[in-house]
């Protein structure tokens, strides 16, 4: 039954994000930008009924009292597809710093671009770079939430901590407050796989992280957080779901903290 529906759920994913992407275009290009939001957030909300109804799997955020006013960065784990899109829904109106491949994609990049997001070739250096971050700046500046993966790539659940010092230089430069933000749902929707998995887990928002401490300090204070609160949830989320398989990482890290504890 897993494979069942873990091959209808793929089906009918792509066919849902096609099938809006198309049929609301002329709302989405025509309404003004911030409305246009309306468009991606509900293919958001369409994806977690889709993921309910056919895999089985929810999900519960706790700590929303703990997003600021105004602009901020937003720092959540990834581990799978679903958190790129998951939490949109709870952000006014958030942008990403992407790799610039992504706007050539015809309509997928004109909507990234009618979003103002920022653009960046990775192979860049110095005005270049420059330029994007000062990109970043404007955007802030009106009160938006830019969404970063401390970790800058898809990790596995449980998998040791490889936080990149980007997060520390844009905290520094933006000077507004990081939200660290922890969950594992690629224990239910594994990278590089197709299986889905039923199952509850909860996505925790920690208490921001204000500016003004020293980029080293800065990165060592969200590692140390997050780690901490991660390995806390990993046990929490097995422990209520002893049916999803673990990957190696996992399996890893609960050994090490439990012979910790």
């Amino acid at each position: 039954m897993i494979i069942l529906r873990s091959v209808l759920f793929n089906i009918v994913f792509y066919i849902n994000l096609i099938l809006q992407m198309v049929v609301m275009t002329p709302f989405y290009f025509l309404a003004p930008r911030k409305t246009a939001w309306f468009v991606p957030k509900n293919w958001a909300r369409s994806n977690h009924w889709l993921f309910r109804v056919i895999v089985g799997t929810t999900f519960e955020i706790e700590g929303l009292e703990n997003i600021p006013e105004g602009g901020y960065i937003f720092a959540p784990k990834h581990q799978s597809f679903w958190d790129v899109y998951a939490l949109l829904p709870w952000l006014s109106d958030p942008f990403f710093i992407l790799k610039r491949e992504l706007v050539w994609i015809p309509l997928f990049g004109w909507y990234v671009l009618k979003q103002r997001m920022v653009p960046v070739d990775r192979g860049a250096r110095g005005k270049v770079m420059a330029a994007v971050m000062q990109r970043a700046k404007d955007e802030m500046n009106t009160g938006r939430q830019l969404i970063i993966y401390p970790e800058g790539t898809r990790r596995p659940p449980g998998a040791p901590p490889e936080y990149k010092y980007g997060i520390a230089r844009l905290y520094r430069d933006l000077t507004v407050p990081v939200v660290p933000v922890v969950m594992h749902p690629g224990l239910f929707w594994p990278r590089r796989k197709f299986l889905r998995y039923p199952g509850h887990f909860k996505v925790r928002i920690l208490p921001p992280i204000e500016p003004g401490l020293d980029p080293d300090v800065f990165l060592k204070t969200l590692t140390d957080r997050m780690e901490s609160a991660s390995d806390a949830l990993l046990v929490e989320t097995v422990k209520n779901n002893p049916h999803v398989p673990l990957p190696p990482t996992a399996a890893q890290r609960l050994k090490e903290l439990r012979a910790q504890a």
